[in-house]
């Protein structure tokens, strides 16, 4: 395998920036690719960067190559897009990353020192609250804020699940933290009781607002249980992404592909088949 700046991976490079630039071209190109904007694309940046995740998660090195392949098209749509009007380029963006790379890595390209991992961390941590600093107008360092404002920025571009978990560990680190975690749990069934009203009241009004806001209060708790408790929400809930569909398939095939018109006393029993299935397949227990 070449070095990033060998001749074929450069080559690579620029057939896919030529295709995406034909695929974006008013005479000709394609009639999707060319209605796209920054903002019609968001949903597809997150969407790609989950399966990049999930692929991961799977250990499948080819499904992991096509994952980062979408994308990569995504980086180099938007580097398209904005190429037309003239604001920047693929250029601009690899330009500003190793420069950036190579400031916060001083430990590699200067005398700075960083013995381990953890230490690498600290200077990065440093450099680019530094650099934020830099960046900040006169007003935004006046602010009586400094970790709800560096958090704002921090989470603004992860999920939601993976911006609770880093609010919830900032505030926690911070101070603010319950005593022990029957308070977490108290919280939990206070949050629950709230949900449960609020669902009632948009029964009655319509208005799911209100349930909305008390369901990612509820959300934002459990976050803290899986903080205090060591584990991972984000895995957590792909893996019952998974087993779900594992046993939903099951339960689909024992039917044929066809679950219209079956009585629920029927679809619980062939759920817990699967479970079962399942249960004795792995040699182990399963989850509700």
């Amino acid at each position: 395998m070449g070095s990033p700046s060998s001749t074929p991976t450069l080559a690579a490079l620029a057939e896919l920036i030529a295709v995406v630039a034909r695929l974006r071209d008013p005479e000709g190109g394609c009639p999707w690719d060319r209605e796209q904007t920054h903002a019609s694309l968001v949903p597809y940046v997150l969407e790609e960067a989950h399966e990049v995740a999930d692929a991961i998660r799977h250990g499948d090195d080819q499904h992991l190559a096509e994952e980062l392949g979408d994308l990569l098209l995504q980086v180099v749509l938007h580097a398209q897009i904005a190429s037309e009007a003239g604001r920047f380029d693929l250029a601009t963006i690899a330009t500003g990353l190793s420069a950036k790379l190579v400031r916060r890595h001083p430990h590699v390209f200067a005398a700075a020192e960083a013995a381990d991992s953890a230490a690498v961390k600290q200077l990065w941590d440093a450099i680019k609250a530094e650099e934020q600093i830099q960046g900040r107008s006169t007003e935004a360092l006046a602010s009586t804020s400094p970790l709800s404002d560096r958090l704002a920025g921090k989470v603004r571009g992860q999920p939601a699940l993976a911006g609770a978990m880093t609010i919830s560990k900032q505030a926690a680190a911070a101070g603010f933290e319950w005593d022990g975690i029957d308070g977490v749990w108290e919280k939990v069934h206070e949050e629950l009781e709230e949900l449960k009203e609020a669902v009632a009241e948009a029964r009655a009004s319509g208005d799911r607002a209100h349930a909305q806001e008390e369901l990612g209060d509820l959300l934002f708790t459990l976050v803290n249980v899986a903080r205090w408790c060591g584990i991972d929400p984000e895995a957590g809930l792909a893996g019952t992404n998974r087993r779900f569909l594992d046993r939903f398939s099951r339960v689909e095939t024992a039917l044929g592909g066809d679950l219209q018109g079956r009585s629920i006393r029927e679809l619980e029993g062939l759920w817990r088949q699967a479970k079962a299935e399942i249960r004795a397949e792995h040699g182990s227990p399963t989850s509700p």
